[in-house]
Protein backbone atom coordinates (compact mmCIF):
# COMPACT_ATOMS: atom_id res chain seq x y z
CA UNK A 1 0.00 0.00 0.00
CA UNK A 2 1.50 3.33 -1.02
CA UNK A 3 1.92 6.25 1.34
CA UNK A 4 2.02 9.88 0.19
CA UNK A 5 4.90 11.66 1.90
CA UNK A 6 6.63 15.02 1.71
CA UNK A 7 10.36 15.50 2.22
CA UNK A 8 11.95 18.95 2.47
CA UNK A 9 15.69 19.47 2.36
CA UNK A 10 16.91 22.90 3.41
CA UNK A 11 20.58 23.39 2.67
CA UNK A 12 22.96 26.31 2.54
CA UNK A 13 21.90 27.40 -0.95
CA UNK A 14 18.56 25.80 -1.85
CA UNK A 15 15.38 24.51 -0.28
CA UNK A 16 13.84 21.56 -2.08
CA UNK A 17 10.55 19.68 -1.84
CA UNK A 18 9.68 16.13 -2.89
CA UNK A 19 6.13 14.86 -2.65
CA UNK A 20 5.99 11.19 -3.57
CA UNK A 21 3.93 8.02 -3.29
CA UNK A 22 6.10 5.33 -1.73
CA UNK A 23 5.32 1.62 -1.71
CA UNK A 24 8.17 -0.53 -0.40
CA UNK A 25 11.18 0.08 -2.66
CA UNK A 26 9.10 1.90 -5.28
CA UNK A 27 8.90 5.70 -5.29
CA UNK A 28 6.70 7.65 -7.70
CA UNK A 29 7.20 11.42 -7.91
CA UNK A 30 4.13 13.58 -7.45
CA UNK A 31 6.00 16.88 -7.25
CA UNK A 32 9.59 18.13 -7.06
CA UNK A 33 10.36 21.78 -6.44
CA UNK A 34 13.49 23.78 -5.74
CA UNK A 35 14.06 27.40 -4.82
CA UNK A 36 17.36 29.17 -4.19
CA UNK A 37 17.05 30.96 -0.85
CA UNK A 38 20.76 31.14 0.12
CA UNK A 39 19.98 30.42 3.79
CA UNK A 40 23.69 30.15 4.54
CA UNK A 41 24.61 33.54 3.10
CA UNK A 42 27.45 34.95 5.20
CA UNK A 43 27.42 32.13 7.77
CA UNK A 44 31.07 31.25 7.13
CA UNK A 45 32.02 34.86 8.00
CA UNK A 46 29.50 35.84 10.71
CA UNK A 47 28.49 32.53 12.30
CA UNK A 48 24.83 33.63 12.09
CA UNK A 49 21.87 33.18 9.76
CA UNK A 50 20.98 36.54 8.24
CA UNK A 51 17.40 37.70 9.00
CA UNK A 52 16.86 38.34 5.29
CA UNK A 53 17.93 34.75 4.52
CA UNK A 54 15.50 33.35 7.10
CA UNK A 55 12.74 35.48 5.55
CA UNK A 56 13.51 34.20 2.04
CA UNK A 57 13.32 30.67 3.37
CA UNK A 58 10.03 31.39 5.15
CA UNK A 59 8.41 32.62 1.93
CA UNK A 60 9.50 29.51 0.03
CA UNK A 61 8.29 27.29 2.85
CA UNK A 62 4.85 28.92 2.80
CA UNK A 63 4.46 27.81 -0.81
CA UNK A 64 5.60 24.30 0.01
CA UNK A 65 3.19 24.07 2.96
CA UNK A 66 0.28 25.03 0.71
CA UNK A 67 1.24 22.35 -1.82
CA UNK A 68 1.59 19.72 0.90
CA UNK A 69 -1.93 20.50 2.13
CA UNK A 70 -3.42 20.57 -1.37
CA UNK A 71 -1.93 17.21 -2.41
CA UNK A 72 -3.09 15.27 0.64
CA UNK A 73 0.27 14.38 2.17
CA UNK A 74 0.04 12.20 5.28
CA UNK A 75 3.65 12.34 6.54
CA UNK A 76 6.09 15.27 6.45
CA UNK A 77 9.78 15.48 7.28
CA UNK A 78 12.11 18.44 6.94
CA UNK A 79 15.87 18.21 7.34
CA UNK A 80 18.15 21.21 7.62
CA UNK A 81 21.81 20.81 6.88
CA UNK A 82 25.07 22.72 6.94
CA UNK A 83 23.97 26.34 7.44
CA UNK A 84 21.66 25.60 10.34
CA UNK A 85 24.28 23.42 12.03
CA UNK A 86 26.83 26.24 11.93
CA UNK A 87 24.69 29.21 12.95
CA UNK A 88 24.59 30.65 16.47
CA UNK A 89 20.96 31.75 15.96
CA UNK A 90 19.72 28.41 14.60
CA UNK A 91 16.84 28.51 17.12
CA UNK A 92 15.29 31.45 15.22
CA UNK A 93 15.26 29.29 12.12
CA UNK A 94 13.70 26.33 13.94
CA UNK A 95 10.98 28.52 15.42
CA UNK A 96 10.15 29.89 11.97
CA UNK A 97 9.86 26.42 10.46
CA UNK A 98 7.60 25.18 13.24
CA UNK A 99 5.33 28.18 12.77
CA UNK A 100 4.99 27.67 9.00
CA UNK A 101 5.12 23.90 8.59
CA UNK A 102 3.80 22.63 11.92
CA UNK A 103 6.75 20.29 12.41
CA UNK A 104 10.23 20.80 13.81
CA UNK A 105 13.10 20.72 11.32
CA UNK A 106 15.65 18.05 12.03
CA UNK A 107 19.03 19.73 12.11
CA UNK A 108 20.86 16.61 11.06
CA UNK A 109 24.51 15.76 11.47
CA UNK A 110 26.84 15.25 8.56
CA UNK A 111 26.73 11.48 9.19
CA UNK A 112 22.92 11.43 9.05
CA UNK A 113 22.98 13.55 5.90
CA UNK A 114 25.42 11.10 4.34
CA UNK A 115 23.23 8.09 5.16
CA UNK A 116 20.09 9.66 3.69
CA UNK A 117 21.90 10.80 0.54
CA UNK A 118 23.41 7.36 0.05
CA UNK A 119 20.03 5.65 0.47
CA UNK A 120 18.49 7.90 -2.15
CA UNK A 121 21.39 7.70 -4.59
CA UNK A 122 22.07 3.97 -4.86
CA UNK A 123 18.55 2.54 -5.17
CA UNK A 124 18.11 1.43 -8.77
CA UNK A 125 21.72 2.23 -9.68
CA UNK A 126 23.11 -0.19 -12.27
CA UNK A 127 26.83 0.06 -11.57
CA UNK A 128 29.54 -1.88 -9.79
CA UNK A 129 29.98 -1.35 -6.06
CA UNK A 130 31.35 -0.34 -3.73
CA UNK A 131 30.36 3.24 -4.48
CA UNK A 132 31.92 6.53 -3.50
CA UNK A 133 28.96 8.91 -3.28
CA UNK A 134 29.46 12.61 -2.72
CA UNK A 135 26.73 15.17 -2.06
CA UNK A 136 28.07 18.59 -3.04
CA UNK A 137 26.12 21.24 -1.16
CA UNK A 138 26.37 24.94 -0.51
CA UNK A 139 28.20 24.75 2.80
CA UNK A 140 29.51 21.20 3.01
CA UNK A 141 30.16 18.09 0.97
CA UNK A 142 29.41 14.62 2.28
CA UNK A 143 31.55 11.65 1.19
CA UNK A 144 30.15 8.14 1.63
CA UNK A 145 31.37 4.68 0.66
CA UNK A 146 29.42 1.45 0.64
CA UNK A 147 27.50 -0.95 -1.57
CA UNK A 148 24.06 -1.69 -0.12
CA UNK A 149 24.58 0.27 3.09
CA UNK A 150 26.91 3.00 4.31
CA UNK A 151 30.28 1.65 5.40
CA UNK A 152 32.19 4.92 5.94
CA UNK A 153 31.15 8.57 5.82
CA UNK A 154 32.54 12.03 6.51
CA UNK A 155 31.29 15.59 6.04
CA UNK A 156 33.74 18.32 5.01
CA UNK A 157 33.19 22.08 5.13
CA UNK A 158 33.63 22.67 1.41
CA UNK A 159 30.62 23.75 -0.62
CA UNK A 160 29.86 26.05 -3.54
CA UNK A 161 28.63 28.97 -1.40
CA UNK A 162 31.27 28.62 1.31
CA UNK A 163 34.16 28.41 -1.20
CA UNK A 164 32.82 31.32 -3.25
CA UNK A 165 32.45 33.54 -0.20
CA UNK A 166 35.83 32.50 1.18
CA UNK A 167 37.95 32.71 -1.98
CA UNK A 168 36.33 33.69 -5.29
CA UNK A 169 35.63 37.42 -4.99
CA UNK A 170 36.37 38.59 -8.55
CA UNK A 171 34.16 38.18 -11.61
CA UNK A 172 35.56 36.04 -13.11
CA UNK A 173 37.88 34.79 -10.34
CA UNK A 174 41.59 35.58 -10.61
CA UNK A 175 44.36 33.00 -10.84
CA UNK A 176 45.43 33.83 -7.29
CA UNK A 177 41.90 33.31 -5.95
CA UNK A 178 41.62 30.00 -7.78
CA UNK A 179 44.96 28.86 -6.41
CA UNK A 180 43.82 29.50 -2.82
CA UNK A 181 40.46 27.81 -3.40
CA UNK A 182 42.14 24.83 -5.04
CA UNK A 183 44.56 24.37 -2.14
CA UNK A 184 41.71 24.54 0.37
CA UNK A 185 39.58 22.04 -1.56
CA UNK A 186 42.43 19.60 -2.27
CA UNK A 187 43.29 19.43 1.42
CA UNK A 188 39.67 18.69 2.37
CA UNK A 189 39.10 16.17 -0.44
CA UNK A 190 42.30 14.26 0.33
CA UNK A 191 41.32 14.11 4.01
CA UNK A 192 37.86 12.80 3.08
CA UNK A 193 39.12 10.20 0.58
CA UNK A 194 41.54 8.83 3.16
CA UNK A 195 38.83 8.71 5.84
CA UNK A 196 36.33 6.74 3.72
CA UNK A 197 38.75 4.71 1.54
CA UNK A 198 37.34 6.57 -1.44
CA UNK A 199 40.07 5.64 -3.89
CA UNK A 200 39.19 1.94 -3.47
CA UNK A 201 35.58 2.41 -4.60
CA UNK A 202 34.64 1.03 -8.02
CA UNK A 203 32.12 3.73 -8.99
CA UNK A 204 31.96 7.47 -8.32
CA UNK A 205 28.47 8.98 -7.92
CA UNK A 206 27.81 12.73 -7.61
CA UNK A 207 24.70 14.38 -6.18
CA UNK A 208 23.13 17.84 -6.04
CA UNK A 209 22.69 20.84 -8.30
CA UNK A 210 26.33 21.51 -9.15
CA UNK A 211 26.77 17.95 -10.39
CA UNK A 212 23.58 17.82 -12.44
CA UNK A 213 24.26 21.27 -13.95
CA UNK A 214 27.80 20.28 -14.96
CA UNK A 215 26.35 17.06 -16.44
CA UNK A 216 23.80 19.08 -18.43
CA UNK A 217 26.58 21.29 -19.80
CA UNK A 218 28.77 18.27 -20.55
CA UNK A 219 25.96 16.70 -22.57
CA UNK A 220 25.29 19.97 -24.45
CA UNK A 221 21.63 20.05 -23.42
CA UNK A 222 19.60 22.99 -24.71
CA UNK A 223 17.13 22.64 -21.82
CA UNK A 224 17.53 21.03 -18.43
CA UNK A 225 16.29 17.44 -18.77
CA UNK A 226 16.26 15.39 -15.55
CA UNK A 227 15.59 12.12 -17.38
CA UNK A 228 18.69 12.53 -19.56
CA UNK A 229 20.88 13.68 -16.69
CA UNK A 230 19.89 11.01 -14.15
CA UNK A 231 22.50 8.20 -14.08
CA UNK A 232 24.37 9.72 -17.05
CA UNK A 233 28.15 9.46 -17.02
CA UNK A 234 30.60 12.34 -17.38
CA UNK A 235 34.27 11.49 -17.83
CA UNK A 236 36.87 13.24 -15.70
CA UNK A 237 38.41 15.13 -18.62
CA UNK A 238 35.01 16.59 -19.53
CA UNK A 239 34.37 17.62 -15.92
CA UNK A 240 37.70 19.47 -16.02
CA UNK A 241 36.86 21.16 -19.33
CA UNK A 242 33.42 22.35 -18.19
CA UNK A 243 34.89 23.57 -14.90
CA UNK A 244 37.60 25.59 -16.63
CA UNK A 245 35.01 27.11 -18.97
CA UNK A 246 32.71 28.10 -16.09
CA UNK A 247 35.56 29.65 -14.09
CA UNK A 248 36.60 31.74 -17.10
CA UNK A 249 33.07 33.18 -17.46
CA UNK A 250 31.50 36.15 -15.73
CA UNK A 251 28.31 35.59 -13.75
CA UNK A 252 26.39 37.28 -16.58
CA UNK A 253 27.85 34.82 -19.10
CA UNK A 254 26.91 31.86 -16.90
CA UNK A 255 23.37 33.22 -16.58
CA UNK A 256 23.05 33.07 -20.36
CA UNK A 257 23.64 29.30 -20.40
CA UNK A 258 20.28 27.62 -21.13
CA UNK A 259 20.55 24.99 -18.36
CA UNK A 260 21.75 27.39 -15.63
CA UNK A 261 19.41 28.10 -12.72
CA UNK A 262 19.65 31.87 -12.02
CA UNK A 263 20.29 31.28 -8.33
CA UNK A 264 23.26 29.04 -9.05
CA UNK A 265 25.21 31.18 -11.53
CA UNK A 266 27.34 33.04 -8.98
CA UNK A 267 28.48 29.89 -7.10
CA UNK A 268 28.63 27.21 -9.82
CA UNK A 269 32.31 27.95 -10.51
CA UNK A 270 33.35 26.97 -7.00
CA UNK A 271 31.02 23.98 -7.07
CA UNK A 272 32.45 22.75 -10.36
CA UNK A 273 35.98 23.19 -9.00
CA UNK A 274 35.10 20.93 -6.04
CA UNK A 275 33.61 18.39 -8.47
CA UNK A 276 36.71 18.48 -10.68
CA UNK A 277 39.06 17.98 -7.74
CA UNK A 278 37.02 15.06 -6.38
CA UNK A 279 37.09 13.36 -9.80
CA UNK A 280 40.83 13.88 -10.21
CA UNK A 281 41.96 13.10 -6.66
CA UNK A 282 39.78 9.98 -6.36
CA UNK A 283 41.30 8.52 -9.53
CA UNK A 284 38.00 7.66 -11.21
CA UNK A 285 37.56 7.84 -14.99
CA UNK A 286 33.98 9.12 -14.79
CA UNK A 287 31.26 10.24 -12.41
CA UNK A 288 27.63 9.13 -12.53
CA UNK A 289 25.27 12.08 -11.97
CA UNK A 290 22.22 11.24 -9.87
CA UNK A 291 19.00 13.22 -9.58
CA UNK A 292 18.05 11.07 -6.58
CA UNK A 293 19.59 12.10 -3.31
CA UNK A 294 18.76 13.02 0.28
CA UNK A 295 15.12 13.81 -0.59
CA UNK A 296 14.56 10.29 -1.88
CA UNK A 297 16.28 8.81 1.17
CA UNK A 298 14.03 10.88 3.45
CA UNK A 299 10.92 9.81 1.53
CA UNK A 300 11.78 6.10 1.80
CA UNK A 301 12.42 6.59 5.51
CA UNK A 302 9.04 8.25 6.03
CA UNK A 303 7.21 5.34 4.37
Amino acid sequence: MSVRVAAIDCGTNAIRLLIADVDGDKLVDVCRRMEIVRLGEGVDRTGMLAPAAIERTRKALLGYAAEIAELGVTRVRMCATSASRDASNAQDFRDMVRGVLGVDPEVITGAQEAQLSFDGAVRGLDAEGPYLVYDLGGGSTEFVTGTSTVEQAISMDIGCVRMTERHLHSDPPTAAELAKATADIVEAVDTALAAVSGRSAKTLVGLAGTVTTVAALAHDLEVYDSARIHHSRVDTATVARVTDELLAMTVAERLALPVMHPGRADVIGAGALIMKIISERSGHDFVIASEHDILDGMAFGLA
